[in-house]
């Protein structure tokens, strides 16, 4: 029989503090404004010290990465609308440096800079095992995440996943009781599958849904991956229960190893398709699993040691300051295909402050992607 362990508190910020609501607003002007991602914003709110002054920055800055055209900044009306609407449908917008944002997922390098929460907030500090797995999944597959969900949950832990079909709504059912957190797509109001709308009513009594969507965003294929970076992002490490070649469990565990978290994977037939991918994880290194007891063996040491914001690119500086040959030599050398941050700074033999500039103002003219790994190239 598992122990249950009082880490009910493990996850907490040790301090938080409370965003005005004019910086609230700003600040989500500025992230739903045309061009802005998390990284993009969390650059400019540390260069510019709030979002106030990073919107007043942005058509020049844009200009400049050589746009078009001036970009949409979503407006002060607008703003206070979503906000407005949010309240009416019980949803706070939290930003990492407040309460109920987990603590774990502010650490990311893409962490949402507004997190939309709604239902037992306090489920979200307390510590969390992901579990995911294929959406055909077969019976052996549902009844064992079944299981280890429920496990985990009687140990103390919130079991976190997406709300899709399979091996995800069965560690959501199994976990109602103890606190599960379902991470979706689209906006809180646009529930997919549209028949786990039922699911999601259930859990939010003692459990939570997260989003960083904006009401009324139906979630395309694009959106999955961003979200499944905030399910492996939130957690101590993330299960794979059945999964294919190819497939999106696949890709939040190559998101957990990225962001420094564990991926464990449950063993399968290896004449079952549903389990190539999880067998392949634990060829590459990915931790066993037969029971509860072996994440929670792995997750235990995590637990005692504080949360560290890891290094991330966007708290280097930004030079602005970029004389034209610069700027020419660092455009010059992006193109379609993606190269390291690290790799441009050398061959453009320019400081990594000036770089990351030129960056910055590529991307808010439209003109740069960003891959993972560090990587970057033109559109």
């Amino acid at each position: 029989m598992l122990r249950t362990m009082d880490w009910t508190s493990g996850d907490s910020k040790q301090t938080s503090n409370q965003l005005t609501d004019t910086e609230r607003l700003n600040r989500l002007r500025l992230i739903r404004s045309d061009n802005v991602g998390p990284r993009t914003f969390a650059s400019l709110l540390r260069h510019f010290g709030d979002a106030a002054h990073a919107l007043e920055r942005l058509p020049d800055l844009a200009r400049r990465g050589g746009a078009s055209g001036p970009g949409r900044i979503t407006s002060e009306a607008d703003a206070a609308a979503e906000l407005a609407a949010c309240a009416k449908f019980g949803i706070d917008l939290v930003a990492p440096e407040e309460a109920h944002y987990p603590a774990r997922l502010a650490t990311i390098d893409d962490a949402p800079p507004l997190l939309g929460v709604r239902g037992a907030r306090d489920t979200l500090m307390r510590p969390m095992i992901a579990i995911v797995g294929s959406r055909n999944a077969s019976g052996a597959g549902l009844k064992f995440a079944g299981q280890l969900a429920r496990d985990l949950g009687d140990a103390g832990f919130v079991v976190i996943s997406g709300l899709a079909r399979g091996i995800d709504q069965a560690a959501h059912r199994a976990t109602v009781a103890s606190g599960t957190v379902a991470v979706l797509a689209g906006g809180h109001d646009r529930i997919y599958p549209p028949e786990h709308e039922d699911l999601l009513a259930a859990l939010l009594a003692r459990g939570a849904a997260i989003s960083e969507m904006p009401l009324g965003h139906v979630p395309r294929a694009r959106d999955f991956p961003r979200r499944n970076r905030l399910i492996s992002g939130a957690s101590l490490g993330v299960v794979v229960v059945e999964a294919a070649h190819r497939s999106g469990s696949l890709i939040t565990a190559r998101m957990a190893a990225e962001q420094g978290r564990e991926v464990f994977a449950v063993p399968g037939s290896p004449i079952d398709p549903r389990a190539a991918g999880a067998n392949d994880l634990i060829k590459q290194g990915a931790t066993l699993v037969t029971e509860a007891a072996d994440v929670i063996s792995a997750v235990t040491p995590i637990m005692e040691r504080p949360i560290m914001l890891s290094a991330r690119e966007d708290n280097e500086p930004l030079d602005f300051a970029t004389d034209s040959g610069d700027r020419a030599r660092i455009i010059n050398l992006l193109g379609p295909s993606p190269i390291s941050l690290d790799d441009l700074i050398r061959m453009a033999d320019a400081s990594p402050a000036v770089v990351r500039a030129v960056l910055l103002e590529l991307e808010l003219a439209g003109r740069l992607e960003r891959h993972g790994g560090g990587l970057v190239s033109m559109i």
